[in-house]
């Protein structure tokens, strides 16, 4: 096992990290800084994906459905997890993984929109597997990242969601984890094999829910503690530029493991250059893709930038860190330390809720990628992968959390670097698409339309007006 730490060390905080950020700054840079020059416009799309496009799935839901899977566990014991490694200073890193993370984001959500495809019952597939096969046309390529999708997304992280709950549950109950890890694992699969349209109703009305609710108790916190904020902000910058840092813990941190842990569980709380999130977009039925691209930086900034530095607040204000606790029981003794056992029980229940949302995301990911992978004859290999997972996810509730952990970064980290090399490759669709919404705009149409039924890699990419083939372009010529 410690081979796998090592090597997820290092591919972290030499390869992954730089490559994330290095490529979110490109994509900024080449389309100007849209997650800051089109943020409001980016909040007010929200408003007008309310209903789907010719009664499909909305905007709105699928965002919901992508949050519950943002929303779990990176965003609490992701953060836990960061500071216990990282210290203070993995908080700035998490910060730059959101910042550059949008426009990630928008370029995946926007490629899953670009390439999606319909099956016989009406429903739209899209995601890094289609992308890569339609666009880059490497169909092995997409077959190997659907099948890491399903371990590493299907299985390991939706492990890690059963063990978070289950170890909250005992953070508050004196119960075997096993207990509340099969009743979560019941709960899930009769959402689940309701479909997408139910995974969408159950997260349209619980995400909402649980966001209030949880921001409200940690906003009531911080305020409590206000005479902090400025050593806790102090403590975060310092940390991470130096590895010291003017807030105690029990060990000491690193540039390094702030940055490396920051970076990596940045991206696990927002999902931005793991593809995740772009196959449950792809489901929403909207006039244009770039729309679905902005609810898309929107989920990355909620998740990160407000939820995950909220739980850091929470955890750094009350000295929780000098705890030695790790992972949710970390945030249990911080939400304890001002609210007694009614803290540990409001964590209990936003772990349940949050980490609930998203296991039922982790598991529509992990069955989206074997609908690729096997088409017309996905029955038998999902009916199978239920099975195998249900059991796995029971067990998982009695895991060490360290060596989920362990196989989750390894696997999410070579997903990222392919599918991250796969979003440059194709970056000039999703510039294509950009101007092409904007060009509209420029028109006087507020509403752009895009034209699902062309064929972006036969378009003439220097015609934003009005989309010609190549082979008639060359046909006049």
């Amino acid at each position: 096992m410690q081979i796998i730490y090592t090597i997820t060390d290092w591919l972290w905080a030499n390869v992954i990290g730089y490559t994330l950020l290095g490529v979110g700054l490109y994509f900024t840079i080449k389309l100007g800084f849209p997650q800051i020059k089109h943020f409001i416009r980016a909040f007010s799309t929200m408003k007008k994906s309310l209903k789907g496009d010719e009664g499909g799935l909305s905007g709105f839901g699928t965002l919901m459905a992508a949050l519950g899977g943002q929303l779990g566990t990176g965003s609490l014991v992701g953060v836990s997890s960061a500071l216990f490694i990282g210290g203070p200073g993995a908080i700035f890193w998490m910060w730059m993984t959101a910042l550059f993370g949008m426009i990630v984001s928008f370029n995946e959500t926007v490629l899953g929109q670009a390439f999606r495809v319909k099956d016989k019952d009406g429903n739209y597939e899209g995601g890094p597997a289609y992308y890569i096969e339609k666009g880059l046309r490497n169909k092995p390529l997409a077959i190997l990242i659907s099948l890491l999708y399903v371990f590493g997304i299907g299985i390991a992280i939706a492990s890690i969601q059963t063990n978070s709950i289950a170890n909250a549950f005992t953070g508050v109950v004196d119960i075997n984890p096993i207990i509340p890890g099969i009743i979560v694992v019941i709960l899930a699969f009769l959402v689940t094999i309701g479909g997408m349209k139910r995974l969408v109703n159950v997260s349209t009305f619980i995400v909402p829910f649980m966001v209030f609710v949880y921001f409200s108790v940690v906003l009531y916190i911080v305020m409590i503690n206000f005479t902090y904020i400025p050593t806790i902000f102090g403590a975060i910058f310092e940390s991470a530029f130096t590895g010291k840092s003017a807030v105690g813990g029990v060990v000491g941190w690193t540039v390094a493991e702030a940055f490396r842990s920051g970076v990596a569980r940045g991206m696990f709380s927002n999902d931005a250059g793991n593809g995740a999130a772009a196959m449950m977009h792809a489901s929403a039925d909207v006039k244009h893709p770039v729309d679905q691209g902005f609810l898309a930086m929107i989920g990355t900034f909620i998740t990160t930038i407000i939820i995950c530095t909220a739980t850091a607040l929470a955890i750094l204000m009350t000295g929780s860190l000098e705890s030695g606790q790790d992972g949710i029981l970390l945030l249990q003794t911080a939400f304890g330390s001002v609210l007694g056992n009614l803290g540990s029980w409001i964590v209990f229940f936003a772990m349940f809720l949050f980490g609930f949302t998203t296991l039922l995301a982790d598991m529509r990911y992990g069955e989206s990628n074997l609908t690729y992978i096997f088409r017309d004859k996905k029955k038998y290999p999902i009916l199978s992968y239920r099975v195998v997972l249900a059991v796995i996810l029971v067990i998982a509730s009695t895991v060490e959390l360290n060596v989920i952990w362990a196989a989750v970064d390894l696997i999410i980290g070579i997903i990222v670097f392919v599918n991250v090399i796969s979003l440059v490759l194709l970056f000039k669709y999703v510039k294509y698409i950009y101007r092409h919404y904007f060009r509209q705009i420029e028109k006087g149409n507020d509403n752009p339309r895009w034209n699902y039924d062309l064929d972006i890699t036969k378009i003439n990419l220097s015609d934003v007006d009005e989309p010609h083939y190549k082979e008639e372009t060359e046909k006049i010529s």
